[in-house]
């Protein structure tokens, strides 16, 4: 570390980068097996739900909300999510009109918009799940019609069953953008 003291704070940042950078491990895994697909497992009220990897960029512990009067009774507010503001709607809320209750499980998943990024309230997270084509094609279809126009299909993972969410879906729909009374 010695030799580390002479360096000036950007050195030093800088020294640490390109330390960093040697030991990464490259390019990110890949699913060896052709076919698989992964998702992100949550849950809804009693509902387990499952969306793309690729359609979740985060999860977050639920940052301090600044209330937006005007609006839906599910757009919780807004947060400070490293200098951006993101909107928080109470997903639960959005699609059985029953509100999410605060727990220490309780998350947020960043979802990318057209025009931005959007955080969706979930009771819980379950971490990655995989599946291949035989599981995605032997599903059932989803018979709410709260539900049906964001679930292709429902899954069965082990003992679990899970809708596959889909959030683009979710974030075109004209009642999901419109948040203002």
């Amino acid at each position: 570390m010695s030799e580390n003291a002479a360096l000036t704070p950007f050195e030093l940042l800088a020294h640490y980068e390109r330390a960093c950078l040697a030991h990464s491990a490259g390019a990110p895994e890949r699913v060896e097996s052709l076919g698989l697909w992964r998702g992100i497992g949550f849950r809804i009220g009693r509902r387990a739900f499952v969306s793309g990897i690729e359609e979740i960029n985060e999860l977050l512990a639920v940052p301090p909300l600044t209330n937006v009067p005007g609006t839906q009774p599910w757009l919780m507010g807004v947060a400070n999510v490293r200098g951006n503001l993101v909107p928080a709607i109470d997903l639960g809320r959005f699609l059985f009109d029953e509100r999410t209750p605060s727990s220490e499980r309780t998350r947020l998943l960043l979802v990318r918009q057209h025009g931005g990024t959007v955080g969706l309230l979930v009771d819980e997270v379950f971490g990655q799940r995989t599946m291949d084509e035989a599981q995605r094609g032997s599903g059932s279809e989803e018979h709410d019609p709260r539900l049906a126009r964001f679930v292709a299909e429902n899954v069965t993972l082990g003992e679990q069953s899970f809708g596959l969410f889909s959030m683009s879906r979710l974030a075109r729909a004209p009642d999901f953008r419109q948040a203002a009374l």
